[in-house]
């Protein structure tokens, strides 16, 4: 197998098999070939059988693209058996296996973050009535599972009140979970991971399926992610892990950096290879990356470097006030799209989402079309979440959030008494809602008429039921779809024609990607497409469509791992970037990494603007520009010193608005 297209680094990185391997890949360093060329390497060179490597990384949309990419290198007999994925889906295979072990049966549910708040309120609410912090109680329970902390681990380390009261809430939680069986997202790792150290034997047995393993994006790692790494090589030490320290953002999330630093503690012959030629941005663009991260603490020292040349100065742009940066950069834009530039070529970026108001009214008004990353995700639109909570209960008779959800919708004349009485007696009989609902004592206490609706709605699911077991998912979707009328539910409860029309063309997707995805799955079964829905739902927003032709709004978070010829990182401010509630020094450093990021998008040229004053909450605040612009090396910059105060207001707003209606006129003629 030839290599010659790789540089020499990614040919060590591809051909390091005997020993664990990291690979320290900076940004736009190639890591996606290097991994797939190893996986091609690991079959055709080292005899590695497809079925029994895996590569794992974090998003549907990175699994799918290492997939395609790995699919035409070895076509697709040679890759047949190959399993890439996201964590969350190898921990998902792992219970859908092995579920019986942890106390779970067959077709369990995948709570998503909705419906574990709407559970967790609920049981806050049980024990403290005036606790108000839910989403604070949802987090710290996630930390807990990310960290690999039981409930009485919890409990028992709790130092205050308040965490001695979320401890409480996570254990009634988890025993909550197990009685509607069901699972949340931080259980698809935690659980295998725990299931792993307590029967050896069922690790074994997934050691032997898994003979090399690969992971992307390894600085995301939480703690339980790195266990189950760890658990699944044991004593082969077969891995391979890509990732870079200096693009580690989430540890909001859970992410720890330093499991790039454990990797060395664990894995004694560790082998550390780096990616520093950047295939991606301009000699200047990397000088100031570099200069900017070089601020951070480093276990391994890497600079990233160009054979693109020189490129364009980095230009720093101070502007008088909010709109007034927000007039500049879309003046920037359109004039740079007069002479040829394609809209999709641009991308504006920003630390948070409220930030895009300005630019969004700006580009409306000069008929720029432009794409918000961010938005509405596709799974959860209320018509989506709908049909997929059918197929929940369907699958899944204990799964009383999806009984909630759809037992009104359509209107069954179930009414909110009939409900209350039901989660009373389901309650008492320290049953689920689904496996009370044709029992004799619930009749008493109903009227006829609750009664008589309540057991049409019972024997018409148990009907479903049957015919899942006959049919395929797509098509008993459809059923539903009739039967339900759900058309004219969504024409009679949309606001006009055109909206019920969007919301139908959602549901007619939703039918395409389960007839997708049956075609995928080796045991196409209710239960299994199901749980792979709500996954899909929890990993990925809709996925935009990045072939138009749009500017792209986004915030540095949502831009890791993408590129645009011309970046402009806007509100570049103290408070901002950094932010004002990330000033210890750990935040520093993250916030620093944030700014990489942001830098590191950007292909040909790069803009960085801050704002002198701001709009905030119905105030003029001043505002002073990031620290890390002046941690930028001012040889490769350009601008800062002809900052926009030269000019008044009403000047500067007459010349910016001028120059856009001169320029939307060139444009539309």
């Amino acid at each position: 197998m030839k290599l010659q297209h790789l540089n020499e680094p990614q040919r060590q990185a591809v051909m390091t098999v005997e020993d664990p391997c990291l690979v320290l890949a900076g940004a736009g360093s190639g890591k996606t070939r290097v991994i797939t060329q190893k996986i091609a390497w690991l079959i055709r060179e080292s005899g590695y059988r497809p079925e029994k490597i895996r590569a794992v990384t974090f998003t549907n949309k990175a699994a799918r693209e290492m997939k395609q990419r790995a699919g035409e290198l070895l076509g697709k007999q040679e890759a047949r058996g190959l399993r890439i994925s996201t964590f969350h889906t190898l921990g998902l295979n792992i219970l859908q296996r092995e579920h019986a072990h942890l106390g779970y049966r067959k077709g369990f549910s995948i709570l998503d973050a909705r419906d574990a708040e709407d559970c967790i309120a609920e049981l806050q609410h049980k024990d403290n009535p005036e606790a108000e912090l839910i989403k604070q109680t949802q987090w710290r329970i996630s930390q807990w599972k990310n960290d690999f902390i039981t409930p009485k681990q919890a409990l028992a380390d709790a130092e205050n009140s308040l965490e001695q009261h979320q401890a409480r809430v996570y254990l009634a939680y988890q025993e909550q979970l197990q009685a509607c069986n069901a699972v949340d997202f931080d259980d698809l790792i935690m659980l295998p991971v725990l299931l792993f150290r307590q029967q050896p034997e069922v690790l074994d047995q997934w050691r032997e399926r898994i003979h090399y393993l690969l992971v992307d994006e390894y600085q995301d790692t939480n703690a339980s992610q790195y266990e189950l790494i760890k658990l699944l090589c044991g004593m082969r030490q077969k891995l391979t892990v890509v990732g870079d320290d200096d693009q580690s953002i989430y540890a909001w999330r859970g992410a720890r950096p330093e499991n790039i630093r454990l990797l060395q503690q664990d894995f004694p012959n560790l082998k550390v290879i780096k990616l520093e030629q950047n295939y991606r941005s301009t000699s200047r663009i990397l000088r100031v990356a570099n200069r900017v991260i070089g601020n951070n603490p480093h276990l391994f020292d890497k600079k990233l470097w160009s054979a693109a040349g020189d490129g364009d100065f980095v230009r720093v742009l101070p502007c008088r006030n909010d709109q007034d940066e927000a007039q500049q950069v879309v003046v920037d834009i359109i004039g740079k799209h007069f002479q040829g530039t394609p809209w999709k070529h641009f991308a504006i970026l920003y630390r948070g989402n409220h930030q895009s108001r300005l630019y969004e009214k700006l580009l409306r008004e000069h008929s720029v079309p432009y794409q918000i990353t961010g938005g509405t995700a596709f799974f959860e639109r209320s018509e989506i979440k709908d049909l997929t909570a059918y197929l929940r209960i369907i699958a899944n008779p204990e799964d009383d959030r999806a009984l909630l959800r759809i037992i009104n919708t359509p209107r069954r004349e179930i009414g909110a008494t009939t409900l209350k009485t039901l989660g009373e007696y389901a309650a008492w009989r320290h049953r689920n809602l689904g496996l009370v609902l044709h029992e004799h004592g619930l009749e008493q206490k109903l009227s006829r008429k609750a009664w008589i609706n309540l057991q049409r709605f019972a024997d018409w699911l148990e009907e479903k039921r049957r015919q899942a077991e006959e049919m395929d998912a797509m098509s008993l979707t459809r059923l539903l779809i009739d039967e339900l009328a759900y058309e004219d539910w969504l024409r009679n409860t949309s606001s006009s024609q055109k909206q019920a029309e969007s919301r139908m063309a959602n549901v007619e997707e939703l039918v395409s990607w389960i007839g997708n995805l049956q075609k995928q799955q080796e045991e196409p079964t209710l239960d299994r497409l199901v749980t792979q829905l709500t996954l899909m739902s929890i990993l990925e927003n809709s996925d935009d469509d990045k072939s138009s032709d749009s500017v792209q709004l986004m915030t540095f978070h949502a831009a890791k791992g993408l590129e645009f010829p011309h970046v402009y990182l806007v509100g570049f401010e103290e408070d901002s970037i950094p932010h004002f509630q990330c000033q210890d020094e750990e935040g520093i450093q993250e916030e620093r990494r944030l700014a990489y990021v942001g830098i590191t998008r950007a292909e040909q040229q790069l803009t960085i603007s801050y704002a002198q004053t701001r709009q905030k909450y119905g105030e003029v605040i001043q505002c002073e520009p990031s620290r890390f612009i002046a941690e930028m090396p001012a040889e490769d910059l350009e601008g800062a010193e002809h900052c926009s105060d030269r000019l008044s207001p009403e000047e500067k707003k007459e010349r910016g608005m001028n120059h856009l209606d001169n320029l939307k006129a060139m444009l539309a003629g």
